[in-house]
């Protein structure tokens, strides 16, 4: 197994058709605090943090670290997609040691419903792909979130299980590795 630790971060920004996948900048800070501020993407994800701790605590490089794309579109941070290693400690895993790698995603209210969501994990599951060959990628959602639900199995992910966390019924899938072209 290839440790998600090894990439060679950052890679080169990801072209889409209309995004941008990049590491974060400094001109981000304020779409991060609208994002981790905001009711609606909070209804989604545990709750809102209140506007004034995150401009206190947020550092001025926010969500630099490997594995986490800012999404961009028209030169402004929409978003960001991010597929951390899933905590061994937490329900929901297809390998025993756990340490799986899971697709997260958070986009601002004023993008949700164009698709964006789609065209960007797409690009970060094609890099993944690329970059550690033959693992597979999972993923966690409320059952409740219908777009995101419907997300999922448009990105290929297929059920393993279902169960509880933070006060809510999860749906846990897994996107099998793509097999080798011939």
């Amino acid at each position: 197994m290839t440790e998600l630790g090894h990439d060679a971060w950052p890679p080169a920004p990801i072209s889409t058709e209309r995004l941008v996948l990049r590491e974060s900048e400094a001109d981000d800070r304020a779409a991060f605090v609208e994002l981790f501020a905001s009711p609606e993407v909070g209804t989604h994800i545990g709750g809102a943090r209140p506007r004034e701790e995150l401009d206190r605590a947020m550092p001025e490089v926010p969500g630099r670290r490997p594995r986490l794309f800012v999404i961009e579109l028209d030169g402004t941070m929409i978003g960001m997609v991010t597929l951390d290693r899933r905590d061994a400690e937490r329900p929901g895993h297809v390998r025993p040691e756990g340490g799986e790698a899971e697709l997260g995603y958070m986009l601002l209210p004023r993008a949700w419903g164009h698709g964006y969501a789609a065209e960007a994990c797409a690009a970060a599951l094609d890099w993944f792909a690329a970059a550690h060959p033959g693992e597979p990628v999972v993923l966690t959602t409320r059952t409740a979130n219908d777009r995101a639900m419907r997300l999922a199995a448009k990105l290929g992910f297929t059920e393993v299980e279902r169960f509880e966390e933070y006060g809510a019924e999860q749906w846990f899938g897994i996107r099998p590795p793509a097999a080798p072209s011939a």
